[in-house]
């Protein structure tokens, strides 16, 4: 069978490659024309457009690309339309996939939503969009099933796929001995720095992280570097610190660090089941910024997934003028060795474990879409 995937982010693109897998294990002949990343191609995915091409955050930053995201909806719909897929999964990526699925069930193909928009937090509204356009959403937030039941629309809560992705990465983890070696790191202890993977996150977030490195002597920070983002980028935003950069081992760089600094996203949730206290950090175009604080008003009270999912602020939000580095000194001390929110926190991240399940997210993921598949047959 013929599968269409459309992932807009290194995150969609890490959990689409382990759908893949598991859709392969159920249908040896299937052939996967994507949206996506390396990750996904290495499935046996022909990939359409990078999600390197994708990554427009933000009001201001979509509306200065306008013009090159209306030509990627026109390029999309071609290519459906050509490839004649039997199922259409879309990864996340709201604004354009929700867009997209409308096209694809106008079309008759059968549409799949793998991760729903945060239609709990705003923009509600969409629940009737996706409940007239998507025939099977996959959610992976163990509160989604009982807020679209409130719109008599059934999700099919799969648990979260990086449980999966954790339980499969961990044990093929070097010992910090080892990666300390092998990336040229001294004895001190690890504070890790995930400062996301778009140009304008890097731009706005990594100088804050980076500029209170001379107060921790004590400790070494290390940065994960995403491969496609250029070297000259991170090395213009660092300035003339000493600072070692990690890449491609974004996971064993948390696991051996004693506390990390994290972007939100996706990263927040991984940086929690790897067992690293973290301080979460977001700041963003102060135009975007005021828009979406008016659009979601006070609706959502988190913005890390950590916090969303026990509903409890476990883990620091630095959220615009919040994030500086008076703030960030402050709020990091408190969750290196013998803080005061360090145990607490290591204590609600097992909490939180519990809530996830026992993972097995892309299995049941794959094995849904096979039985909508053969439903059409």
């Amino acid at each position: 069978m013929k599968y269409y995937i459309i992932a807009g982010e290194a995150s969609g693109d890490l959990l689409g490659s382990y759908l893949m897998a598991e859709i392969k294990k159920n249908d040896p002949e299937a052939d996967f024309l994507v949206w996506g990343g390396d990750l996904m191609e290495a499935q046996g995915g022909e990939v359409i457009k990078h999600y390197k091409e994708l990554a427009f955050m933000g009001f201001w930053e979509v509306l200065v690309n306008l013009r090159t995201i209306l030509k990627n909806f026109s390029i999309c719909k071609v290519d459906m339309l050509l490839y004649e897929p039997d199922v259409v999964i879309f990864i996340d990526y709201p604004g354009f996939n929700l867009k997209m699925a409308k096209f694809a069930r106008e079309n008759g193909f059968k549409v799949v939503h793998y991760v729903s928009p945060s239609v709990w937090a705003w923009k509600k509204k969409r629940v009737f969009q996706i409940k007239r356009d998507v025939d099977l959403l996959l959610s992976i937030l163990p509160f989604e099933k009982e807020f679209y039941a409130r719109y008599q629309y059934d999700v099919a809560y799969i648990g979260h796929p990086l449980l999966d992705v954790i339980q499969d990465k961990t044990p093929q983890m070097v010992s910090q001995a080892d990666f300390k070696q092998q990336y040229q790191l001294d004895e001190r202890p690890i504070i890790a720095l995930i400062p996301g993977s778009r140009k304008q996150e890097l731009t706005y977030i990594l100088p804050i992280m980076v500029s209170i490195m001379d107060q921790f002597p004590e400790y070494q920070f290390v940065i994960s570097k995403v491969a496609w983002q250029p070297l000259s980028l991170y090395q213009k935003l660092i300035g003339n610190r000493d600072i070692k950069l990690v890449e491609g081992d974004t996971y064993p760089l948390i696991h051996h660090a004693e506390a990390a600094l994290v972007t939100s996203g996706t990263a927040t949730l991984e940086t929690a089941l790897l067992n690293t206290p973290q301080v979460v950090c977001y700041k963003g175009n102060a135009i975007s910024y005021s828009i979406a604080k008016r659009v979601v008003g006070k609706d959502l009270k988190f913005i890390s997934l950590v916090n969303l999912i026990l509903d409890q602020p476990v883990v620091t939000e630095l959220i615009q003028h919040d994030l500086n580095p008076d703030r960030l000194v402050k709020e990091l001390k408190l969750i290196l060795k013998n803080g005061e929110k360090r145990e607490g926190m290591l204590e609600q991240y097992r909490e939180l474990k519990t809530k996830l399940g026992s993972g097995g997210a892309s299995q049941k993921g794959a094995e849904l879409i096979d039985q909508l598949v053969q439903k059409g047959k």
